[in-house]
């Protein structure tokens, strides 16, 4: 019985094999013939690899269907070279070309699947067009045999609703007729990649519409289009038509496991010098696991972790007091009514003490390896880095169209009339200097104050880089952000036009700390 089973296992790996030998095909032949966007298009999906995982060094990544592993060289590119990764071919004249690749990557030639593959398990798992109504099933849960608990998967395949993919089927599919030829397998829609992927048994399932850069496009296009494809995937109803699907799923983890952290403090001037200001309002479940996220990944770092607790409802206060019991380098600054996050800023900024300030929000907890990016630009020179969730290379998930329009027009406004050129100088995820710190001024009191901080720096002539990061919406047990566009967003038009007003009029910036 055991060796008829293994009969019939082989038998269906070696099957699964060759589907995913036709699709690799498929996909090189398209890459060499119609994609004239590739060189672009590796360096962001590879960039988007490294922001969906938060890539810590010493974690495990298997690239299915690599042809001759290009992808593969550029995911760990993205990451230093510091991640293992298994690069796996069904293509022998594929294997042949992959000896040049980084020592880090291993050359896998499969004849099957999992082929030589069983048994070993992988951080992540990562796949381009491979997914048909064809082989879906079967290969989502090998995949999840070779994941880790805990693992995650991320999947890019064509868009059935793309209008230049239906074309692109329908004069395939009449090549293939006339010529006798296989054809490429059918892509799935959201609902039915959902439908399987929760019942092989994944969890934290995200499909979303990815990527309206692709033919028949023209080239000289690229800049334009590459800048509203972020609006175009967040645009309700037209992003249905963008040309992929990013998958994005889980092995569920064994219960009470906790993600392995590494230590990412590798530059010695930051050495205990980094004061983190984080403004706090009912965040009791979230700043447990930022404050051992951030001792975990930069302890060596920090001089203080200053959490200012904005008149909090819930038990914020004392667990960061309870904190600060364990650690003294974390310091409560309490604050009472009125609340607003400008106002907890400059309660902050006053209690620091180190020579950088890094400011963050609660629910920045989970882009830990993200961070490196600031401090890697403030080591080069830069006297503030900023994480930038509007780059091309940034990640953007369940961010209201609202919010990115008032975002982009804000930031184009801010463009035109400052006479600069910046993304994203709103985003509390920023690292600085003392001396910059010293010579700015906040006026506002609420959410606006985070405009300041981008943009005053930016005016005064300090040397402001910005680094892309990824921006993830909270989930449910992270709780809720208090942020209301419609009653914040003019507040940031005031300080964009006291700022425009005081430039043109050849005024100081800022206004002197009281």
């Amino acid at each position: 019985m055991d060796k008829l089973l293994k009969e019939i296992g082989d038998r269906r790996g070696r099957q699964l094999g060759e589907t995913l030998k036709e699709q690799e095909r498929f996909r090189a032949q398209y890459w060499k013939e119609k994609d004239y966007f590739l060189p672009q298009r590796l360096e962001w999906r590879a960039r988007m690899t490294r922001h969906m995982f938060h890539l810590f060094p010493e974690e495990s990544i298997l690239e299915i269907g690599c042809s001759k592993g290009q992808w593969a060289g550029k995911i760990s590119e993205s990451n230093g070279h510091t991640n293992k990764i298994s690069a796996a071919t069904f293509d022998k004249s594929d294997f042949a070309h992959m000896a040049g690749l980084s020592e880090n990557i291993e050359p896998v030639f499969l004849d099957a699947f999992p082929g030589s593959l069983a048994g070993r398990q992988f951080d992540y798992v990562v796949g381009w067009n491979l997914l048909t109504d064809d082989n879906c099933g079967p290969l989502l849960m090998e995949v999840k045999k070779l994941l880790k608990p805990g693992g995650r998967l991320l999947f890019f395949d064509a868009n059935p609703w793309n209008p230049y993919y239906i074309v692109r089927r329908f004069l395939s599919r009449a090549v293939s007729f006339v010529l006798r030829k296989r054809e490429e397998g059918n892509s799935l829609n959201r609902i039915d990649l959902f439908t399987i992927l929760s019942e092989v048994g994944y969890t934290g399932i995200k499909i979303l519409p990815y990527d309206f850069v692709y033919p028949p496009i023209p080239r000289f296009l690229l800049w334009p289009v590459q800048n509203l494809s972020l609006i175009f995937e967040n645009f309700p109803f037209l992003r249905n038509f963008a040309g992929s699907l990013y998958i994005f799923a889980q092995k569920p983890p064994v219960e009470g496991a906790q993600r392995k952290i590494s230590n990412l403090a590798h530059h010695a001037m930051f050495k205990e010098k980094v004061s983190i200001v984080v403004p706090c309002r009912n965040e009791e479940d979230n700043i447990p696991s930022l404050v051992e996220n951030l001792t975990g990944c930069f302890g060596d770092y920090i001089h203080e972790i200053i959490l200012v607790d904005d008149n909090s409802r819930d038990q914020t206060a004392g667990i960061i007091a309870n904190l600060g019991k364990k650690d003294s380098r974390v310091r409560l600054v309490r604050r009472e009514m009125p609340n607003g996050v400008g106002r907890a800023l400059r309660d902050g900024f006053a209690a620091v003490t180190g020579e950088y300030a890094l400011m963050m929000d609660c629910d920045f907890q989970h882009i830990m390896p993200e961070l490196t990016g600031l401090f890697d630009a403030v080591a080069d020179g830069a006297d503030v880095a900023i994480g930038s969730r509007f780059s091309r290379d940034s990640v953007l998930l369940n961010y209201a169209f609202t919010k990115v329009l008032a975002n982009r027009g804000f930031h184009i406004i801010a463009n035109i009339f400052l006479r600069k050129h910046f993304r994203d100088a709103t985003n509390n995820l920023k690292l600085m200097t003392r001396e910059v710190l010293d010579n700015i001024h906040l006026e506002s009191d609420d959410f606006a104050a985070n405009a300041e901080t981008g943009l005053q720096p930016i005016l005064l002539g300090y040397n402001v880089k910005e680094v892309p990061v990824s921006w993830i919406n909270r989930s449910v047990d992270m709780g809720f952000s208090s942020f209301n566009l419609f009653k914040t967003g003019p507040n940031y038009l005031r300080v964009l036009w006291r700022l425009i007003e005081r430039k043109w009029q050849g005024k100081a910036i800022t206004l002197p700390k009281k």
